[in-house]
């Protein structure tokens, strides 16, 4: 149901059993998919993607202009993936000539006030808290949760099933499985809650925190920890995601907690 007083542009393409509230607004270029609603006073601009089951409530700005002055009108999109829900007042920019589009996976939950800039991808099932404000280009592997009013920094990324917590300043990247806290951001431990209740085995979690020893408690280098977990952990999914995370990491990772 479209309510007489939304506007939706002609060329919108809005897919059957979409809602859209009074004073909704819906721009040129936009695609809505089945089953999704969207809040009184809500925006959506030029470049929206939209999956199905997407729920974005009042005040929310989906695929806005970026933050950025190197940006110069360029046709860039914003893909929401399906079942997702988006918060009062978020605001998401779409892509530059960078990336091209921003992306927001499916099944995440972006709370209230929260903002996603220009080029940054987040995977599925994450979670921003309420006031997380996320700098361009900024990678969110999945099921990450990021408490409420953290800000991270341009070009950072944190790895799937991070536990970061709230009021966090997040200059470095957080390699997977790991809860980050403290000023400056340290490594806390292993996000065994969050694992256990995705159907991690203790063993598996043991595994993790096996591998993290090496890391942060050994007083090695990371290509001399890497080498060394690679010679005497056992080959898994897990080591290896973790090995190429530090690997690949363009920012350095987190510290470990000194007291």
């Amino acid at each position: 149901m479209i309510h007489p007083l939304a506007y939706v542009h002609p060329e919108a393409k809005v897919g059957p059993n979409v809602t859209i509230e009074p004073f909704a607004v819906i721009h040129h270029n936009v695609e809505i998919g089945e089953g999704t609603w969207i809040g009184s006073h809500a925006v959506i601009y030029e470049g929206a993607r939209i999956g199905k089951n997407v729920k974005i409530f009042n005040g929310a700005s989906i695929s806005t202009v970026p933050q950025d002055l190197k940006f110069k009108g360029e046709s860039t999109e914003t893909f929401i993936g399906d079942g997702t829900s988006i918060r009062e007042f978020v605001t998401i920019s779409r892509g530059t000539s960078d990336r091209l589009k921003t992306v927001v996976g499916s099944d995440c939950l972006i709370m209230a006030y929260a903002h996603v800039a220009h080029d940054c991808t987040i995977g599925n099932n994450c979670i921003l808290g309420n006031s997380v404000q996320i700098a361009g280009h900024v990678v969110i592997d999945d099921w990450a949760i990021i408490s409420g009013t953290t800000a991270v920094h341009q070009f950072s990324r944190i790895g799937s099933h991070v536990m970061v917590s709230g009021g966090s300043l997040v200059r470095k990247d957080i390699p997977p499985f790991t809860t980050a806290g403290r000023e400056p951001l340290s490594f806390c431990g292993i996000n065994s809650v969050g694992l256990r209740r995705r159907g991690f085995s203790n063993e598996k979690i043991n595994e993790i925190q096996d591998i993290y020893r090496y890391i942060y408690f050994r007083g090695l280098n990371h290509s001399k920890a890497i080498e060394l977990i690679l010679a005497e952990t056992p080959h898994s999914n897990e080591r290896d995601q973790i090995v190429d995370f530090i690997r690949s990491s363009e920012r350095g990772i987190m510290k470990g907690f000194a007291v």
